[in-house]
C-alpha cells in the first residue's frame, strides 16, 4: 500500500510539471491547477513522510512564474554544494536573512549566482554551503481554495520569489 502511495505521488507531481511546462511555452499565466490547498498539503505530507529529510515552504512572489508562482508549496531537499547544477532551483538564505527560491544561473569561485525567471538581474547574495537550504525536489500548484487544512498552510515558512535584492 505504501508503495502504491508513493508511485501515485510520483506520478502526480511528474503530470503536473510535464502539464506546467507544456502550458508555460504556450502563454505566460500563474502556474494554478485547481488543487485546492488543502490537497496541496495532503500530496506535500506524502512527499515529506516518503522523504524524511525534506521540508515544506510556501512561496510568495512571482519572480519564477510560469514555474512557480504566490501560494506553491515547495517541497525541498538537503543538496550537497557539490552537487548543484546551473539551472537547477534551490532555495537559500539571502544576506537580509529572508528565505528565496530561484534558479542557479552560473558557478563562481565564492558560490553560485542566482536569478528569479523574471527578474532582470541576478541577486546581491552568492549561494554556498553555508546558506544553501536545498534544492527544490517538487512544487506543488495551489488554487488558493482552502478549508480544512488551510490554518496548516499559515504556519508554513515561506520562501521569496522576489525581485532580486
Amino acid at each position: 500500500m505504501k508503495n502504491a502511495l508513493r508511485s501515485i505521488a510520483l506520478l502526480a507531481v511528474i503530470l503536473s510539471s510535464l502539464t506546467l511546462v507544456a502550458n508555460a511555452s504556450v502563454r505566460m499565466v500563474a502556474p494554478v491547477i485547481p488543487v485546492s490547498m488543502d490537497e496541496a498539503l495532503a500530496d506535500a505530507q506524502v512527499l515529506t513522510s516518503i522523504h524524511s529529510d525534506a521540508s515544506v515552504l510556501q512561496v510568495s512572489g512571482s519572480s519564477m512564474h510560469p514555474f512557480f508562482g504566490n501560494g506553491s508549496l515547495l517541497v525541498i531537499k538537503p543538496i550537497d554544494i557539490s552537487k548543484l547544477r546551473a539551472g537547477m532551483v534551490v532555495v537559500y538564505t539571502n544576506r537580509l536573512g529572508e528565505t528565496v527560491a530561484h534558479r542557479l544561473v552560473s558557478q563562481q569561485i565564492n558560490g553560485w549566482v542566482v536569478q528569479g525567471y523574471n527578474n532582470s538581474q541576478p541577486d546581491s547574495t552568492l549561494v554556498d554551503a553555508s546558506n544553501l537550504r536545498g534544492v527544490v525536489y517538487a512544487t506543488i500548484h495551489t488554487s488558493g481554495e482552502a478549508q480544512g487544512l488551510a490554518s496548516l498552510a499559515s504556519k508554513l515558512p515561506v520562501a521569496l520569489a522576489a525581485p532580486a535584492k
